[in-house]
C-alpha cells in the first residue's frame, strides 16, 4: 500500500472522521480509522463503532492500492502537526509509515480483520438543501437533554410528512421545533407520517458535512421496514457520509404543550437584547435568574447574586400585556434567542410572548416573520 494525499485534505478528512470514533470503545480496535486506497486517485477514511459510521472520500495519487486499520486519534494529532507539504503514507515493516518534508511517522497498525464491516445506506428516503438542514438543526439540537437516564429526550425527533420535515429536541424545560421544506424521494410521501429518534449529538456531527445550496441526501430504514436491520438514518453529500442507528421510543406529543394563546407580546431587537442578557447574567449565580421587566417602549434586563453582585441594563422593546415581569434561566433564554435568530440577516427582531410569569413562554422570529422556529421555554420563579 503506498499514496500520497495533500496535507490539507487529509487533516481535515481526518479530523472530520475523527469526531465519530468512541471515547472510550469497548474493544480497542474500535479506536481504529479505516484508510482504503483505491486504484486511480481516491481515499477513502472511515470508521465504524457498532452505532455511527463516518466515511469521507478525498483525491489521492494512488501508486499501490490497500486497506490498513491506524490509531484514529493518534493519526488526527500527527495530520494536525504535520507542515504544509504533500504527505506520503506506505507500507512498513513495523506498520505503515507517514512522511512528509523531513517529518516521517511510523504507526503500529491494527488487526483489519477484527473490524466491524461498515453498514451499507438504507434506502433513500429523500434530499434537502444544506444549507436550510445544517441551520435547522442547529437550532433544534442544543435543546436535547444530555442525562443519559432518559435516552428518549437525548435524541432529536425526526418527522417526515409529505414535503414537511420537522425537528423537535427538549429537556423537559425547553422545547425548540422548527419546520422546514424537503423533497421526499418518489413514492415516499406516499407511507404517510415517520417520526424517528436520532442521538442528538450524532446529529450535529451530522450538521458539519452539510453546505449550503448543496443536496443532502437522507437515507432512512425505520423499525417497520420489514427487513431485519437495526433502525438507521445516513446522510450523505460532498464525498462525506455519516450513518447511526436510531433510538427506541416513542417522542413526546410536544405540538400540544405550545399555548394558543397569550397575554403578554413583546417585540425585541435580537442582538442587542442578546448581548444585554449575556452582560447582565455575568453576576448570576448558578440556578439565578435572570429578570425581565417590561415598561413603556423598554425593558430592563435585571439580575443579582447573593453575594450582592448586581447588573441591569435597559433595551428598547414594544410590549403589550398586563404581566410585565418574567424571569428565565440565562443560557436557556439566551439560546432561544440565537436560535431564533439564525440564517436571519440585517437587524432581526425576536417575539416573545407569555401569559403570566409561572407559565411557559415561546420564543419566535419577530417582525412578522414566519413561524418555522418555535422555542418554548419554562420561567423560572424569582426570589423574595
Amino acid at each position: 500500500m503506498k499514496f500520497t494525499v495533500e496535507r490539507d485534505a487529509l487533516a481535515e478528512a481526518v479530523t472530520w472522521v475523527a469526531r465519530a470514533l468512541p471515547t472510550r470503545p469497548v474493544i480497542p480496535v474500535l479506536a481504529g480509522m479505516l484508510l482504503h486506497a483505491r486504484d486511480g486517485e481516491e481515499l477513502t477514511l472511515s470508521c465504524f463503532d457498532y452505532e455511527v459510521s463516518a466515511r469521507i472520500r478525498v483525491p489521492a495519487q494512488v501508486a499501490e492500492p490497500g486497506t490498513v486499520l491506524v490509531p484514529g486519534r493518534l493519526l488526527q494529532e500527527i495530520t494536525r502537526s504535520l507542515p504544509a507539504l504533500p504527505v506520503e503514507f506506505a507500507d512498513d515493516p513495523e506498520g505503515m509509515s507517514i512522511t512528509c518534508g523531513e517529518a516521517a511517522f511510523t504507526l503500529v497498525t491494527l488487526p483489519l480483520e477484527e473490524y466491524p464491516r461498515l453498514p451499507e445506506l438504507p434506502q433513500l428516503a429523500g434530499t434537502a438543501d444544506g444549507g436550510v438542514l445544517a441551520t435547522a438543526i442547529g437550532q433544534v439540537a442544543p435543546a436535547a437533554s444530555r442525562d443519559d437516564t432518559l435516552p428518549m429526550l437525548t435524541a432529536v425527533s425526526l418527522e417526515l410528512a409529505g414535503e414537511t420535515m420537522t425537528l423537535a429536541a427538549t429537556d423537559r424545560y425547553r422545547l425548540a421545533v422548527r419546520d422546514l421544506d424537503w423533497s421526499p424521494a418518489p413514492g415516499g410521501a406516499d407511507h404517510g407520517q415517520i417520526a424517528v429518534l436520532v442521538p442528538a449529538r450524532t446529529l450535529a456531527d451530522a450538521a458539519r458535512l452539510m453546505s449550503p445550496g448543496v443536496p443532502v441526501r437522507v437515507m432512512l430504514r425505520d423499525s417497520g421496514s420489514g427487513d431485519g436491520g437495526d433502525a438507521m438514518i445516513g446522510f450523505e453529500t460532498c464525498q462525506r457520509r455519516l450513518t447511526t442507528r436510531l433510538l427506541a421510543g416513542e417522542f413526546i406529543r410536544y405540538r400540544s404543550r405550545f399555548p394558543e394563546e397569550f397575554g403578554c407580546t413583546a417585540e425585541l431587537p435580537a442582538e442587542a437584547f442578546a448581548e444585554a442578557v449575556r452582560r447582565v447574567s455575568l453576576v448570576a449565580e448558578r440556578g439565578t435568574p435572570v429578570q425581565l421587566s417590561f415598561g413603556p417602549d423598554r425593558v430592563t434586563v435585571g439580575a443579582a447574586s447573593q453575594g450582592h453582585a448586581r447588573a441591569r441594563e435597559i433595551v428598547p422593546a414594544d410590549f403589550a400585556g398586563d404581566e410585565p415581569v418574567i424571569a428565565f434561566n440565562p443560557h436557556y433564554l439566551l439560546d432561544g434567542v440565537v436560535a431564533a435568530m439564525a440564517d436571519v440577516s440585517g437587524s432581526p427582531q425576536v417575539r416573545l410572548r407569555f401569559t403570566t410569569g409561572s407559565k411557559p413562554a415561546v420564543i419566535t422570529r419577530g417582525g412578522g416573520a414566519g413561524n418555522e422556529f418555535r422555542y418554548l421555554v419554562v420561567p423560572q420563579r424569582l426570589q423574595q
